[in-house]
């Protein structure tokens, strides 16, 4: 072979790695040979699957060998319910991740400039590598988003900014006020991303109702997912709410079918699920403050947290995160974030918790 095919890649891709998730189990298993193994790498909902949810997957399986409702008739009107907006201000995503690569592939051109929190998603960054635009992380402030110094730093190249609320993976939260005071004064030529994936674990005297603040603030986009609260990640369905007219385009870059059947099916039937909603925010509730209490009496540092994780400074994350694996317990680290010595924990049930303490007390007293 004479061509290196890497010389045909576009510009921007040959540099980019991909992205890493949580371990899965039944590679740790593999690996070790070890079952009864508990995963706490990924943020999912520890309760498993909602009662609604499965009975309307069941139900759509009579029809898997028919394409899906490419627009989501139902699901979206269903969001719009219950947003109040109109369903023409909605795009669904094959989760949210899919969303943000709509948003990105639809304004974000090679000589264009991205801003983001330096510890927040890497999507945000692996995305904008992909298409060759320039990145400009923003320092963090307290672990969390400047949004002074993102301000400050937006440009006539400026074409995005992206900031998560609460942020992945610091778990820090921006009130409402500090938000709009900010769209207040972002330039209508950029488009500002508030990505909620975790905005059900927010308090709800504390969330910010950023879907009523479309109709003032055109360049803004609201995304969230069904992958977290709502218990469908292995489904994957994430939707944005913008003004009509940016749907219009989000949805002619979308492709078609981008959501299944079953992931439709779900995601409707789960909206109407508040007591495994409820019951899911109360446990998180519970035990998110159990492992403050841990980390605390241990003396280690966290960072306070308003989703369904916490961030905890052990030192030496890297072998922190193996001794951890092999006593059977699976969290993240998050080197690639910038945070060489933390490791983010997601929150799960009690028990599985319990482990994580147990299995965290015997890696500590080796140290």
């Amino acid at each position: 072979m004479s061509i290196d095919i890497k010389t045909l890649a576009n510009q921007g891709v040959n540099g980019l790695h991909p992205y890493q998730p949580g371990k899965p189990v039944e590679e740790l298993e593999r690996e070790l040979g070890i079952s009864n193994i508990v995963k706490l790498a990924s943020n999912e909902n520890p309760l498993g699957l909602s009662p609604k949810a499965r009975l309307a997957i069941e139900q759509a399986t009579t029809e898997l060998t028919r394409y899906p409702d490419a627009n989501g008739y139902y699901l979206k009107a269903k969001l719009a319910e219950r947003w109040q907006v109109d369903p023409a201000q909605i795009t669904l995503g094959n989760g949210s991740n899919e969303v943000l690569e709509i948003l990105f592939r639809t304004f974000v051109a090679p000589d264009s400039e991205v801003l983001f929190d330096q510890h927040a998603f890497i999507v945000y960054a692996l995305l904008t590598q992909s298409i060759g635009a320039t990145a400009v992380p923003i320092p963090s402030k307290a672990w969390g988003h400047d949004l002074d110094a993102m301000l400050a730093a937006i440009t006539d190249k400026t074409r995005m900014v992206c900031v998560a609320n609460p942020n992945n993976p610091t778990g820090t939260y921006l009130a409402p006020a500090a938000i709009e005071a900010f769209l207040a004064k972002v330039p209508e030529s950029v488009i500002v991303v508030l990505d909620e994936a975790y905005f059900e674990y927010v308090e709800p005297e504390q969330r910010a109702n950023t879907h009523q603040w479309l109709s003032r603030y055109p360049n803004l986009v609201v995304s969230r997912t069904f992958s977290k609260a709502y218990g469908l990640a292995g489904l994957r369905v994430g939707y944005a709410l913008t003004s009509a007219q940016m749907a219009d385009l989000l949805n002619r870059v979308r492709e078609p079918f981008n959501c299944n059947s079953l992931a439709l099916a779900a995601a409707t039937a789960v909206l109407d699920d508040d007591a495994y909603l409820a019951a899911g925010i109360e446990l998180n509730r519970s035990e998110m403050a159990r492992f403050e209490a841990y980390f605390t009496e241990r003396k280690l540092p966290y960072i306070p947290s308003v989703g369904n994780f916490i961030t905890v400074e052990v030192g030496e994350a890297g072998a922190i995160y193996e001794a951890l694996l092999r006593q059977g317990v699976i969290v993240r680290p998050i080197a690639g974030y910038g945070m060489p010595n933390h490791l983010r924990v997601s929150i799960g049930t009690a028990e599985e918790n319990t482990r994580f303490m147990a299995a965290m007390d015997v890696v500590l007293a080796e140290r």
